[in-house]
């Protein structure tokens, strides 16, 4: 997975919401819409942004003076199908199957005043397969409707390997599943064919996704994080 051609993601990503403005228009403020009936589908398009919160092994950096810390940002995307099921004017069901990808970066910092050696940051790449099931809780006025969001999501990496690999130097590895608490809100915009909906949500991994098998020639990469959780922020648009 190469990100160098994050701006040709985005770019493509802001051509299709382009297309999916053009020619919409305000329905009147009392009229029906597809989301009164009990199922309704469609497509969300978005943004993301993966990093971790490092809990830095206490016992290593004592020992050796080596500090894990977050790298820079850099922004992923995600694709995914809605399955939306309606239980009420105010509340709603939400499964929403589908794929995202994004890197994450640390930065290892060394203090010892004997240590000559240059520790390069590890970049950690992911491709998860997802299945959010989430809450969402809303009230329409007129053409628009403000709500909250949250629930579970398990994520799959497929990205994760098994072993490490000689020709990159990359010393840390992930667990594969993870499962999320999302939280978030958004606003639904009721046009004269499609409701476009923009949502900002923040998830939380539960589990520590480093794998603690060291590398047999770094190992105070591995060696110097007890836990590493994910955490991810996006910013979707729906479109139903």
């Amino acid at each position: 997975m190469k990100f160098s051609t994050e701006k040709i993601s985005i770019s493509i990503l802001l051509f299709l919401l382009t297309i999916n403005l053009a020619g919409q228009k305000q329905v009147s403020g009392t009229a029906p819409w597809e989301d009164e009936k009990f199922f309704n589908m469609g497509y969300s398009l978005g943004l993301n942004v993966m990093n971790f919160r490092i809990n830095p092994s206490d016992e290593f950096t004592a020992m050796d003076s080596l500090y894990p810390g977050k790298g820079g940002v850099y922004p992923g995307i995600n694709i995914h199908l809605i399955a939306n099921f309606r239980l009420n004017q105010f509340f709603d069901i939400r499964l929403l199957p589908g794929v995202s990808f994004g890197q994450r970066i640390i930065n290892f910092d060394s203090q010892s005043l004997t240590d000559t050696v240059t520790y390069g940051p590890q970049k950690l790449e992911s491709s998860y397969i997802e299945l959010p099931l989430l809450v969402k809780y809303g009230w329409r006025m007129q053409n628009i409707k403000p709500y909250i969001i949250g629930g579970l999501n398990y994520r799959y990496d497929f990205y994760a390997k098994d072993r490490y690999r000689l020709e990159r130097p990359v010393y840390l590895r992930l667990e594969r599943p993870d499962l999320y608490f999302e939280l978030g809100t958004g606003m639904d915009f009721y046009l004269e064919h499609v409701k476009i909906s923009i949502e900002l949500k923040m998830s939380n991994g539960f589990y520590d996704m480093l794998v603690h098998d060291p590398h047999p020639d770094y190992p105070q990469y591995c060696n110097a994080i007890e836990k590493l959780k994910s955490r991810i922020w996006l910013l979707s648009f729906h479109f139903e």
